[in-house]
């Protein structure tokens, strides 16, 4: 082959090279277009940070190409949906990471929506970007539903377990996903927003294990926090006010001894009342009472002694979900076992609020 021909074709190489390069296009996390759903910290250098279950980010892009650019202290995971659709679940990990979320898409335009599945105790996340292929753009949200349901709970509220295959499985932080457990499958039924403040093994006057009757810190105090784990950061409670608030604790106050005394559990399942009458008003409280233990006379007789009119009392019984294919990790509900809890609770809820039950699926 003479000179010629190989110089030609090594500038061919060059040419394609270059013409085959892509530019992509980096959107701070707090831009306008991005909505997130639950408790976040802005920071003024464009950066988002939560670690929550169950917070959210929404945006819609154009073009065929999205990752964010994230850390996290520790590992969590993120459930992705496009256009609707669950496409995948990505990590996120390290100090400064590029993930890939979707790409090869159709071109035109697109929605993205990333879900935090694992909980605070796995670390908390910061986005730093919304990376799209150049000349991609972020297009504006759609607008917050019009119903909005925070969750406050403990394992069951934030799925703890709920993709184990058999309840003899160990926890695993992978296999905890918050989209299938009652708390989200009620919010998806109502068409609903929804915030989750919850924590494994926590709750209302004692934690899971604590040798003492009363903990130090339990949701009794978490409530307040912008971040779970993080108690000294407090929530403002100006970003949103939902129309319904659902408790589900008691079942750790009462899992082991020793038990919370009667008034010791009303007193610190009081004070959460208060702080919500505090910073939401008049809002609806429907106080779920665990299948088993003392908290479901407690909460019962509590309700009923409040005398609040938008206080409201329920609980799901023993054999609503089974002992055996029902169950994921370390015997808590899979997502089998999940929906047959909200599905206990979706008709008080539609009484509560006056949302008619509709041919929705619970899913």
């Amino acid at each position: 082959m003479n000179k010629k021909v190989i110089l030609l074709a090594f500038t061919l190489i060059v040419w394609g090279s270059l013409f085959s390069q892509k530019s992509y296009t980096a959107f701070n996390a707090n831009s306008p277009e991005i909505k997130y759903t639950g408790r976040t910290e802005k920071s003024a250098n464009g950066e988002v940070r939560f670690n929550w279950s169950g917070t959210y980010l929404e945006t819609g892009f154009t073009g065929s190409y999205v990752a964010i650019r994230a850390s996290d202290t520790k590992r969590n995971y993120y459930n992705v949906f496009i256009d609707g659709v669950q496409t995948g679940v990505i990590s996120v990990s390290g100090k400064d990471t590029t993930i890939v979320v979707a790409k090869w898409l159709k071109a035109g335009k697109h929605n993205l929506v990333l879900q935090k599945r694992s909980e605070g105790e796995q670390g908390t996340t910061t986005i730093k970007s919304i990376i799209l292929e150049s000349p991609g753009t972020l297009i504006a949200a759609t607008p917050k539903k019009d119903r909005h349901i925070e969750f406050i709970g403990n394992s069951i509220t934030c799925g703890y377990g709920t993709e184990g295959l058999v309840k003899t499985d160990p926890f695993k932080a992978e296999t905890e996903n918050c989209n299938i457990a009652f708390s989200c499958i009620t919010a998806r039924y109502f068409n609903a927003d929804y915030t989750l403040i919850a924590h494994s093994g926590r709750g209302a006057a004692r934690n899971y294990g604590d040798t003492s009757r009363v903990s130090k810190v339990t949701m009794r105090e978490l409530i307040d926090g912008t971040f779970d784990m993080e108690p000294e950061k407090k929530w403002n409670f100006k970003e949103y006010t939902p129309d319904l608030v659902v408790i589900n604790l008691g079942s750790n106050d009462f899992s082991t001894k020793p038990h919370p005394l009667k008034d010791e559990f009303i007193a610190s399942y009081d004070k959460i009342i208060s702080k919500l009458r505090a910073v939401y008003g008049d809002v609806k409280i429907l106080c779920v009472a665990p299948p088993k233990g003392g908290a479901f006379d407690y909460l019962r007789e509590y309700c009923i002694e409040k005398k609040d009119k938008n206080l409201h009392f329920t609980a799901y019984l023993n054999g609503v979900y089974n002992d055996d294919s029902d169950l994921g990790s370390s015997g808590h509900p899979n997502y089998e076992g999940q929906k047959k809890i909200a599905m206990t609770l979706i008709p008080h809820i539609s009484s509560i609020m006056k949302w008619e039950l509709s041919e929705n699926p619970v899913k």
